[in-house]
């Protein structure tokens, strides 16, 4: 069987838009017509309306303009979406309004689409409203452009109007930087290159529109690329005994490809786990990507809700408050600075504050308004937001689902604006510190933000005189020295501080090791990198302060310094060895004393190489660990 991700794609989501009496909705209408992809009961009832309004001909408009206002107006207010296949394609067909009173709803209908067909009259050429649509669907994001230059009829079909206007049109894609841009000249109203290529255009050697939407090449624009994400919209727990253990994440993949076994991390909160399995209403899956609905259950009861996203561990999104933004305004009433609003992204929804508009476009010639003060209805313009949550954010150029959000206003419940995130604005995010001061608290996160850097404790363990203090003090300076904080912890600044009270006994020792793994636990969580170098001979004891650490999700990194017991007796700064040996000291780890050295360290230093080749492998694992 096929991989189901390589499937080619069989569904194509197009948006019509144009100015005014362009002919969107009748070129629509004889895509359908002409298709025959009309049942015979809404085709008498275009005849007949068409009849009583005495129009002489079959109007094939009220195929699509279904609502009262637009049937008396003759114009198209709301998007109106058909649905229709030929035999190598389906299609959803998009009818969104020319008027520019009604832009809002060209930028709902384009959002999702993967081709934009702009329909320019033939006697007016490039108007304002088509370079609007032109750069609406650049910033949208829609990958092909056609220009449907209709009513060819109008200017008996004349080469150079319609090579005029293709240039015209062409030129401004370019400028706004639209990929990919067709141009096509059509008579809606007669048929000419809709479905069949046209007699009247012996000089046009492209394919009619149908074929194009037919044959335009999507599969790029569909490939499962980027890191995967999964917005949450639901956690699912079942009440009944059969399933009183499940948990699920469900929602809509919006990116890249999760598979049962990847490491994933639920954001905000950054914490981590595995994908135990995916479940569909079909069944368990093997693999997800976009647009699949699945749930997603963990190998970890982690504490996510609606709102949270799993994003792959290796490539996670980002997760900020302050953002920098292109909005589409839609309302009557003007956005200013400082209003408040909320703000829908993915499956978040919180309160926002507009803290800036920083410029107004004027899309006949693109200049930039600076500071502008307020963005009108219909205006574009680019505003820095900051939201009272922090969100899980791609920039919009990535990901068009992630980056993507509508402002809401939260007396009338109005969509007043379509965004698209830019960045997120560095120094203002979830953990800048306005922020903090604001939330009243400081979160781990908060604290390593702050150092800019990951807290986590190495734990370098071997005989007495293996070298463990050497290699520790020298990895100390070392990270110090590059700017990172760090902290040593070893057999002497414990003996006179914090164990001062212990003697050498066994459960003095094993209090030591408890003492020392806890306030290396709470450092490492302060954000410091901490090197403890202590005997510490008994599994037992290292593997709790081991479990302590994973109880807190605190990077924990065991090294054993493997030195031969003979080096460490020629070695013996303090004498212990020489003492045990002459029967004064009882008790010596490797003497009189057992050592477990560790079944499974992350990292074994031959403690007889040189102190700067075994920095360096500690330094080498650190960084391969991002610890450093």
């Amino acid at each position: 069987m096929d991989d189901p991700l390589e499937a080619p794609p069989e569904l194509l989501r197009v948006a019509t838009a144009g100015s005014v009496d362009d002919g969107k909705s009748t070129l629509i209408g004889r895509l359908l017509h002409d298709s025959r992809s009309i049942l015979d009961d809404q085709l008498d009832a275009v005849h007949v309306t068409s009849r009583e309004r005495g129009d002489g001909r079959l109007d094939l408009a009220l195929l699509t303009d279904g609502l009262r206002a637009e049937r008396e107006q003759g114009i198209t207010i709301d998007v109106a979406y058909r649905f229709f296949g030929t035999g190598r394609r389906t299609f959803i067909l998009a009818d969104t309004p020319g008027h520019v009173r009604y832009t809002r709803n060209m930028v709902t209908g384009a959002s999702t689409a993967e081709v934009a067909i702009v329909l320019i009259d033939a006697r007016h050429g490039v108007v304002e409203q088509s370079k609007r649509h032109a750069f609406i669907a650049s910033l949208l994001g829609v990958p092909h452009i056609v220009a449907c230059v209709n009513k060819m009829d109008l200017v008996d079909w004349d080469r150079d109007e319609f090579e005029a206007i293709a240039r015209d049109f062409g030129a401004f894609a370019a400028r706004v930087g639209l990929p990919d841009v067709a141009a096509i000249p059509i008579s809606a109203l007669n048929g000419d290159n809709v479905v069949r290529a046209s007699d009247e255009t012996p000089w046009y050697d492209g394919p009619p529109l149908l074929e194009y939407l037919e044959e335009v090449d999507v599969a790029a624009d569909r490939q499962v690329l980027g890191a995967a994400r999964l917005p949450v919209q639901w956690v699912i727990r079942p009440h009944d005994d059969a399933h009183h253990d499940y948990r699920g994440h469900a929602g809509q993949v919006a990116g890249g490809v999760l598979r049962a076994g990847d490491e994933v991390v639920a954001l905000p909160q950054r914490a981590r786990s595995r994908i135990a399995r995916i479940d569909t209403f079909d069944g368990p899956v093997e693999a997800a990507f976009p647009p699949m609905s699945v749930t997603v259950l963990l190998e970890d009861d982690l504490d996510i809700s609606r709102g949270d996203m799993l994003c792959a561990a290796g490539a996670p999104a980002r997760v900020a408050r302050d953002l920098r933004a292109d909005v589409c305004w839609l309302d009557d009433a003007p956005a200013r600075p400082s209003a408040r609003y909320l703000i829908k992204h993915t499956t978040r929804t919180t309160r926002v504050d507009l803290t800036r508009i920083e410029h107004r476009v004027e899309v006949e010639s693109l200049r930039t308004e600076a500071d502008p003060g307020s963005l009108e209805l219909n205006d574009i313009g680019r505003v820095t937001l900051r939201t009272a949550r922090p969100l899980a954010i791609d920039p919009y150029a990535d990901s068009r689902a992630t980056g993507s959000f509508i402002l809401i206003d939260e007396a009338t419940n109005a969509t007043v604006a379509a965004g698209m995130i830019r960045e997120a604005l560095a120094g203002t995010g979830e953990h800048s510190p306005n922020v903090v001061w604001e939330r009243g608290e400081a979160t781990r996160e908060d604290r390593w933000a702050a150092l800019g850097q990951t807290g986590a404790t190495v734990w370098l363990t071997g005989l007495p005189s293996s070298g463990k203090s050497a290699i520790a003090a020298a990895l100390e300076a070392r990270l110090v020295g590059g700017g990172h904080g760090a902290y040593l912890i070893d057999g002497d600044n414990l003996r006179h501080g914090l164990s001062g009270d212990l003697g050498f006994d066994a459960g003095s020792r094993a209090e030591n090791i408890r003492r020392a793994g806890e306030a290396a636990r709470m450092m490492a969580d302060a954000g410091l990198v901490v090197l403890v170098a202590l005997v510490s001979p008994y599994s037992e004891h290292r593997d709790r302060v081991r479990h302590r650490h994973a109880e807190d999700s605190l990077p924990f990194v065991e090294i054993h310094v493997d030195t031969p017991l003979e080096v460490c007796e020629q070695r013996d700064p303090k004498g212990l060895y020489r003492r045990a040996r002459a029967g004064k000291l009882r008790g010596l780890t490797g003497i009189d004393d057992p050592y477990e050295p560790p079944t499974e360290p992350d990292l074994v230093l031959d403690g007889t190489a040189p102190l700067e080749e075994s920095v360096a492998a500690l330094e080498a694992l650190l960084a391969e660990r991002d610890l450093t």
